[in-house]
């Protein structure tokens, strides 16, 4: 009689342990955050439920912060986007000396988290009205760039023009960052084949480089515009609050002294999660569409 074997009975393993900080931290400063600006949008001062948060936010001040922020985000995308593509196609393609490719690369990754007060405070000293650069620019060629500028009107640091420029710093070498690896993906075999058949450069790149980079580059301006959406710390130290963008309005509404609001910050915050929620869901999209090709 042939001897049948037990199977082994499996050790219980701890592994999972490792993903628990994780989801505490989720739980704790996302899940939870979520849970009491939902509540806390349908209640008004008093705890009873109400839309009228909801409502006011067709009201004047926060129409105009949402309109603000979007157009701040819009250009900032925009710009960054196209010119940190370019510098990305140029460090990667253009065949420059690995030690600038390092040194480009590092640039952007330090000044893509290079935010907040100390980038306000490092344009004030460069651009300010009595910054490094006006000083001289004023000096040497007699041009007082808080007094006549190109754009028929004199310049502030302190007023839209002045943020799209502070935001455009850390916006393309984000771009910089997310892109070159879909660059890097593109195959030398797919312009041997397209020069093969006789097509120029740019023809390799309108018919061939560009439709697949195409989802990389949309995405990757989706991330911007999300990027320039949440920033606070720098708009706030740069204007004060003088501008109305959605998290200086939350910000005012939350922690105000006087005419403030809780119930409606909370209102204001979830059109932004709805929004940064959008802009994560296009991304993830375009992402999936792009790795087609280039895992293909």
């Amino acid at each position: 009689m042939s001897q049948t074997s037990t199977p082994a009975r499996r050790r219980p393993t701890f592994s999972w342990l490792g993903v628990v900080p994780f989801l505490l931290f989720t739980i704790a400063f996302l899940i939870l955050p979520i849970f009491f600006l939902v509540v806390g949008s349908f209640q008004d001062s008093q705890g009873n439920p109400t839309l009228q948060n909801y409502l006011d936010l067709t009201t004047e001040q926060p129409a105009t912060a949402y309109k603000n922020s979007i157009q701040l985000s819009l250009i900032t995308a925009v710009i960054g986007g196209i010119f940190g593509f370019l510098i990305a196609v140029a460090v990667i393609l253009g065949r420059l000396p690995r030690a600038i490719r390092s040194a480009v690369m590092t640039f952007s990754g330090v000044a893509s988290n290079f935010a907040g007060v100390p980038l306000a405070l490092a344009f004030v000293f460069t651009v300010g009205q009595l910054g490094l650069v006006t000083k001289l620019l004023a000096d040497v060629f007699g041009y007082h760039l808080w007094r006549d500028d190109f754009f028929g009107g004199s310049f502030s640091l302190y007023s839209m023009l002045g943020l799209v420029l502070v935001y455009l710093y850390f916006q393309f070498p984000l771009m910089v960052l997310i892109v070159a690896p879909a660059i890097d993906g593109l195959r030398k075999e797919w312009r041997e084949a397209a020069e093969n058949m006789g097509a120029s450069s740019f023809q390799y790149w309108r018919h061939v480089a560009l439709p697949i980079l195409l989802p990389s580059l949309l995405g990757s301006m989706i991330l911007l515009f999300g990027n320039a959406f949440g920033a606070q710390a720098t708009a706030y130290q740069l204007t004060s609050g003088t501008i109305n963008i959605v998290p200086l309005v939350i910000s005012a509404q939350i922690r105000g002294d006087v005419l403030h609001n809780p119930n409606l910050g909370y209102a204001l915050a979830m059109g932004m999660v709805l929004i940064m929620a959008v802009v994560i869901l296009i991304y993830g999209l375009l992402q999936r569409r792009s790795e087609r090709w280039l895992r293909a």
